[in-house]
């Protein structure tokens, strides 16, 4: 018997016209205080952002076979896009107001098999240095025991966002 999945989403504009009005601290609180919706990509995929402080933020997903590769484990995708996620919103963490970012490369290391068994998995991304024009942040996908399954790195181009002005 098939499966389904639903899912909605709200306006990515409005969170997308958000970005450098304030710090990008400030935009990831407001997510995660659901003043400001989260981009439609976590209803996709179904993570969330859990946690965000200064070059810090945690996303967290729950496995499903709707995650599933013809192999029967989670899709390296889903892995990258958490892990990218995870970076890129570290740096976002850190970016002053008219500050935006968006990534130059992302480098994965698959490291575990991750099934529906595995349970609830975090990506935790943390900056590793950040200048005026780049930034580079690292993040590790763990399980629930802590236990290490992927590894990334990611540089990000800083720039000025322009103003609704300009």
């Amino acid at each position: 018997m098939g499966r389904t999945r639903t899912y909605e989403w709200q306006d990515p504009g409005i969170t997308a016209g958000a970005v450098g009005k304030g710090t990008g601290l400030d935009l990831l609180r407001d997510m995660v205080a659901g003043r400001l919706p989260s981009p439609p990509i976590t209803a996709t995929l179904g993570f969330t952002l859990d946690e965000v402080d200064h070059g810090y933020a945690v996303f967290s997903l729950e496995p499903g076979e709707e995650h599933y590769n013809p192999i029967g484990s989670v899709h390296g995708g889903v892995f990258a896009t958490l892990l990218d996620s995870a970076a890129g919103c570290a740096v976002q963490s850190v970016l002053a107001e008219g500050v935006g970012y968006t990534s130059l490369d992302l480098s994965v290391k698959f490291l575990r098999r991750v099934t529906v068994d595995t349970g609830r998995v975090r990506a935790i991304g943390r900056v590793v240095n950040s200048t005026r024009q780049t930034a580079l942040a690292e993040a590790t996908l763990v399980d629930g025991n802590d236990r290490l399954l992927a590894h990334a790195t990611s540089s990000c181009l800083l720039f000025p966002v322009p103003s609704a002005e300009a």
